[in-house]
């Protein structure tokens, strides 16, 4: 049995642990058991997941006396819609559950942003594990609670604070990731040092091309570094009302570029919130907040791990400011028809800007999508 490490986000009675570490999978029955309530879980995971984990997760739990059963879902970020949420309720009441039953999301990003908010949502509100597939969803969605579906008016428009009651990061899982997946997830590790990190910033520096290259220990380190940083900003900002608005780096743009391409592969979430964050240190550059050398330094590492760092780097799309500034102002985070961004005063130092003239943006974007 592997050694892993644990951190706990400090919620009070609400606290649940991280576990990050390698076997995890084979450990989960025994990790699951003290924090649910019966005897009986349902597993929600997805047709690209189930032939490598489930297997391995049911017979984990197995032998620990735990009853399960599994529900399959069609992959990618179109199942995190409206009407997939409304298929995935009914086969969990299909299932006859009671209020002691818990879901395992076993996954990525979109099985867990479901599964979550289907446990905040039926019965009115069901224990629920996770237990993360892909860096991406280790190193964020994961931890923190944010559960919910895309709608046609963009993304995580629907959904719920609703903490797990434990997360298993087992880092074997990225073993059987596409290379496209790893540096997707990679986007999100780099967030951490840019927001308010240098010293991880300038590890990555060095590491990030062996982690993404499959180095377990620079990605063990990556992962629990990360988790720390998120756990420690969830504990003190739980709904988002201040701090943990810093997560959101990258965010405003990315998203934008997400709904433009109508959330599906063309771009992924990860590769949108690396762009995004191209742009925002190029906002801030701009507005003279931090240096044009920072902002160059910020595209340089993502291009040197493999990332795209323009939009104009995605095959296939014509993009348009008007219809991406369109898409911002109906992102979730505008407040009294003020769009915020998260901006930089320099490496390692992130902050929430309110006040933003939008003729600013719109510079931003039509620098970044006009082509060479």
């Amino acid at each position: 049995m592997s050694a892993y490490d644990t951190l706990t986000v400090e919620l009070g009675d609400r606290s649940y642990d991280i576990h990050v570490g390698s076997d995890l999978l084979s450990q989960a029955g025994s990790l699951i058991k003290p924090v649910i309530r019966a005897k009986r879980v349902i597993i929600v995971t997805d047709e690209n997941v189930a032939p490598l984990y489930l297997n391995s997760l049911e017979k984990s739990l197995e032998s620990e006396g735990l009853t399960s059963e599994s529900i399959i879902l069609p992959a990618g970020e179109q199942t995190k819609s409206i009407s997939h949420f409304e298929q995935l309720i009914d086969q969990i009441l299909d299932l006859k559950i009671d209020r002691k039953c818990a879901l395992i999301a076993l996954g990525g990003g979109v099985i867990g942003d479901l599964t979550g908010y289907a446990a905040a949502s039926v019965l009115r509100g069901i224990d629920f594990v996770q237990i993360p597939t892909t860096l991406l969803s280790q190193v964020d969605s994961s931890v923190g609670g944010k559960t919910g579906i895309n709608t046609r008016h963009g993304k995580n428009l629907i959904g719920a604070f609703y903490q797990p009651r434990l997360v298993l990061a087992d880092i074997d899982t990225l073993d059987s990731l596409p290379k496209r997946e790893v540096l997707a997830g990679y986007a999100e590790v780099a967030k951490y040092g840019l927001i308010n990190d240098l010293k991880f910033f300038e590890w990555l520096e060095e590491t990030g091309i062996a982690l993404c290259n499959g180095n377990k220990e620079h990605r063990r380190k990556a992962v629990l570094i990360s988790c720390q940083s998120k756990a420690k900003i969830v504990a003190e900002d739980e709904t988002e009302q201040g701090v943990r608005a810093l997560l959101n780096l990258g965010h405003t743009f990315g998203h934008t570029l997400e709904a433009e391409t109508g959330f599906n592969d063309t771009l992924l979430h990860g590769e949108s919130v690396g762009l995004g964050i191209c742009m925002a240190f190029d906002l801030s550059a701009h507005l003279g907040l931090c240096s044009k050398s920072d902002a160059d330094r910020t595209r340089a590492h993502y291009a040197a791990v493999g990332l795209p760092t323009r939009p104009t780097d995605i095959n296939g799309v014509s993009w348009d400011t008007d219809a991406l500034l369109d898409h911002m102002q109906s992102d979730k985070k505008v407040e009294n028809g003020k769009v915020t961004f998260i901006l930089a005063k320099g490496i390692g130092g992130a902050f929430i800007a309110r006040d933003i003239n939008m003729d600013d943006a719109r510079h931003i974007v039509d620098n970044a999508i006009k082509q060479d």
